[in-house]
């Protein structure tokens, strides 16, 4: 390759220490020298960054792109932003062992359309394209793809109970002692191919989507402690990562899975992340007791090696109709959810069953009037769902009406209380709206016949958006740079319709930018040097004779971004339908992804998309992996 040189650069190391102004010399795909005002060959490219900051590729520790690389292998959303490494197959799902379809099941297309909101459309095409069966081909198949990023796939819990139990069996009784030791047999011979972990998942809203087995949960969900443990101690004696989600309404059962991280009672620590640590509107104490429980686990009594993934920025979440991915945590919204996307009938006749209705209102109305625990709860944000139920948190992004857009759903309501109470039938803001009102039930009574009646009116067709996390700026970054958590629960390939969390590595660096450098360094070590180290990668430093993973960031952009401001509803080709993005413009003004340019600020090489600029990245103590330390 012809050498590449980062001029005049602000040089961040990702260790954390502070920045020196620097030259970073590029040769055959590493990092060939680091210095003042470098001499180099005739032949070489160079890049001037005065001014800028030039940093590691940044790591995304949570993502579901196992997908996406089937169709787009390049990842573009990825790299734009600045990342070069990204962890799969979290939450128990994945396509290790290939479509498995077997005996009329889907496997894919049922793990993954409910948990992670994706249209089954996209999820046949990738289950058609996984032409493998084992986890072995699986590795030769990633290998053999133009990659942009790095990726490191996990061995997924759920898509392992279906290799060895079938779909149905994996849902419908425990193993067999057989069936039990050939899934060890499955995770140890991935782990000895190089596979970086395990993933499991144990949140109660994670449900299957294909008949008959939509009132299930995926499978990882009927495992007991015993095969819990079997299995994280193949992991623990490899020195791999365990990601897990915890048991949301089971404290005890919460405590006893995630000891399993303790050196102490189980004889070496076992490398365990966890989401998430979130400051949820409707429960303020949750995130002070997710840092509780990690300091417990991880102190010398106990001796473990556990973190919580935080996420990067606000929990925006858009919504059609009554779907999102919060639906399935409500029974009365589960029940739309477990209809397909296109049956609009379908919801319908839930929607005016009279059942239905008595049990939604009862939910949607609950602790918001009268004496009763339950609105005492409310009023000290310690309930137990995460949606909040307030119109005035769900904010029209699109509708039939289109004075709507941009409102929250409070407004339109406050508007027909008093069109309703007017004897003249004023207070509608068009003649649109009027007429749209005076559909509905007079009186309307309460803002659940509100929601009701506009959920039959428009359903999917009334688009909303609400914040259900980390409204408030300084517990956000408390949370980010807390010694207890690693940033990164971003999702990223997944819930395409709902959230946008690509950018969720440059928020952190936007808000540790206005606390100065020292601050900056920091937040680059967070989301680089310190989490390849926690989750045993050989990346995230830049050092002489590393692969060159650099990302440089401009700061002027940076600090006048809006985050908040630069959402996109766009769509994409490769999947052939719409996502959520969030698309800040020239803030990454380069990304080298080992050793080559992928992207200039403007566009992406000639050559990306079509050979590969990232690898297929292994656990940091796999024999293939040394050459890399």
């Amino acid at each position: 390759m012809t050498g590449i040189v980062y001029r005049n650069g602000m040089f961040f190391d990702g260790t954390g220490r502070l920045p020196v102004v620097a030259d970073v010399a590029v040769k055959e795909g590493r990092i060939s020298a680091i210095g003042p005002h470098l001499d180099v060959g005739p032949d070489t490219q160079e890049i001037e960054c005065q001014g800028q900051w030039v940093m590691p590729g940044m790591l995304d520790i949570h993502t579901h792109l196992d997908l996406e690389v089937e169709l787009a292998p390049e990842l573009p959303e990825v790299v734009r932003h600045g990342t070069t490494t990204v962890i799969m197959s979290n939450c128990s799902i994945g396509v290790t062992y290939g479509h498995q379809r077997r005996d009329g099941e889907d496997p894919i297309v049922d793990c993954f359309a409910r948990v992670e909101n994706m249209p089954k459309t996209v999820l046949k095409r990738v289950a058609d394209t996984c032409t493998w069966s084992n986890s072995r081909d699986y590795l030769q198949h990633l290998e053999s793809l133009p990659l942009g990023p790095n990726v490191v796939p996990m061995i997924p819990h759920s898509m392992l109970r279906i290799e060895v139990m079938g779909l149905y069996g994996s849902v419908s009784r425990s193993p067999t002692r057989k069936e039990l030791a050939r899934m060890e047999s499955l995770l140890e011979m991935g782990m000895e191919e190089g596979y970086a972990g395990f993933s499991t998942d144990a949140l109660p809203f994670h449900f299957l989507a294909n008949a008959p087995n939509k009132r299930k949960r995926i499978p990882t969900q009927y495992a007991g402690f015993r095969e819990l443990k079997r299995l994280t101690d193949i992991v623990r004696r490899y020195d791999r990562l365990w990601q897990a989600t915890p048991p949301k309404d089971d404290f005890v059962a919460a405590i006893r899975s995630f000891l399993l991280t303790s050196g102490r009672l189980y004889g070496r620590p076992l490398r365990t992340t966890v989401l998430a640590a979130l400051d949820l509107q409707t429960n303020r104490t949750a995130r002070h007791l997710c840092m509780l429980l990690s300091r417990i686990l991880n102190s010398c009594a106990l001796q473990g090696k556990f973190r919580f993934q935080a996420l990067t920025g606000i929990f925006r979440i858009w919504s059609d109709g009554a779907i999102n991915p919060l639906a399935d945590e409500i029974p009365e919204f589960r029940e739309l959810n477990e209809m397909e996307f296109e049956d609009r009938e379908g919801r319908a006749r839930i929607l005016n069953d009279p059942a239905w209705v008595k049990s939604f209102r009862h939910m949607w109305l609950k602790g918001k009037a009268g004496f009763s625990l339950a609105r005492l709860m409310r009023a000290l944000r310690l309930e137990d769902v995460v949606l909040t139920r307030d119109l005035a948190d769900m904010r029209v992004a699109g509708c039939p009406l289109p004075e709507w857009v941009g409102e929250t759903l409070q407004q339109p309501y406050r508007r027909l209380v008093m069109f309703q109470a007017s004897s003249g039938r004023e207070g509608a803001i068009s003649p649109a709206e009027k007429d749209f009102f005076a559909t509905f039930p007079d009186p309307i009574g309460d803002d659940a016949a509100f929601l009701i009646h506009l959920f039959r009116q428009w359903d999917t067709d009334l688009r909303w958006e609400t914040i259900i996390a980390n409204r408030d700026g300084k517990v956000l970054r408390d949370l980010l740079f807390h010694e207890q958590t690693l940033p990164g629960f971003n999702d990223s390939g997944a819930h395409l319709a709902n959230i946008g969390f690509y950018d969720g590595n440059l928020r952190v660096l936007k808000i540790a930018q206005s606390e100065g450098l020292e601050r900056v360094a920091q937040a680059i070590h967070r989301l680089t040097a310190l989490p390849a180290e926690f989750l045993g990668l050989n990346t995230g430093r830049l050092k002489v004779g590393a692969q060159a993973d650099i990302c440089v960031v401009d700061p002027v952009a940076l600090e006048k971004w809006d985050p908040e401001a630069t959402y996109r509803f766009v769509e994409r080709e490769q999947f052939g339908c719409k996502q959520v993005i969030n698309r800040p413009d020239n803030v990454v003004r380069n990304v080298m992804i080992g050793g080559r340019v992928a992207w200039d600020g403007a566009e992406y090489a000639d050559e990306f998309g079509r050979t590969a600029y990232g690898r297929v990245m292994k656990g940091h103590n796999h024999p293939s992996e040394q050459t890399f330390a």
